[in-house]
């Protein structure tokens, strides 16, 4: 079971990611897209989304750094344990939660909204399942711990055996060392990231990069004045 858990399922959900992004790109570029509703609500969407979206790349550079940095790089950089544990947790708190506000408010959004609830999938359901779990048990475990007055330090079990995986020596006794709440959220993690690329979540990865280079694109109020004839009210006879 520890084999199935902590090595055959983050390389199927690597594999599945890589995959998935490559066949939905290739045979399904119309579906790329976040699918916008702000044609039929924008109020809550202006309030909701900016909380979301930056709440959510706090989060993500957060897991990066404390993921793929080594703590002997940042010993070696001068930051001191104690010093990176303040900084990771009280940005990783407040980011945490920013995202779940704004989660919250999309979700009520698509619950109250009529015409947005309408053009909610049941992907778009099973999306939020799994994107809001993920968050919640992530930072259950921080907030927890913190509380308790015994953080567990994620970077000398959780981390090594993450960058374990990619360098093709898994180590399940890493993981295995670390709390339940660690361990729950490291495989709804690896769930998501299976899902994704059948998912809204795609247009993470569609930067428009295009916008920086491509010229101007000037709009013109509709002038009545400009044609060769003025224009002429009601019907027009067909020749």
């Amino acid at each position: 079971m520890n084999v199935l858990l902590w090595i055959v399922v983050p390389y199927v959900a690597i594999t599945v990611f890589v995959a998935g992004h490559v066949w939905r790109y290739r045979y399904d570029k119309f579906g790329w897209t976040t699918r916008s509703s702000q044609l039929y609500e924008r109020r809550l969407l202006r309030l909701g989304s900016p909380m979301f979206h930056f709440g959510i790349l706090l989060v993500a550079a957060g897991h990066v750094g404390g993921l793929l940095i080594p703590e002997s790089w940042t010993e070696a950089a001068g930051i001191s344990e104690a010093a990176y544990h303040a900084v990771a947790v009280g940005l990783g708190t407040i980011a945490g939660f920013l995202t779940l506000a704004g989660a919250a408010i999309l979700i009520y959004r698509r619950r109250t909204v009529g015409p947005v609830f309408s053009a909610t999938t049941v992907n778009d359901k099973v999306m939020y399942v799994l994107l809001i779990g993920t968050i919640v048990l992530g930072l259950g475990t921080t907030v927890l711990g913190n509380l308790t007055g015994h953080p567990h330090d994620y970077r000398q079990t959780v981390s090594p055996w993450f960058r374990s995986i990619f360098a093709l020596h898994p180590d399940p006794a890493l993981i295995l060392a670390a709390p339940i709440g660690f361990r729950l959220h490291a495989l709804s993690a690896f769930v998501l990231f299976a899902f994704w690329p059948f998912s809204r979540l795609v247009h993470v990865f569609s930067a428009p990069l295009g916008y920086l280079t491509r010229p101007y694109i000037v709009y013109r109020s509709r002038d009545r004045q400009l044609g060769t004839r003025p224009a002429r009210r009601g019907w027009e006879r067909v020749q």
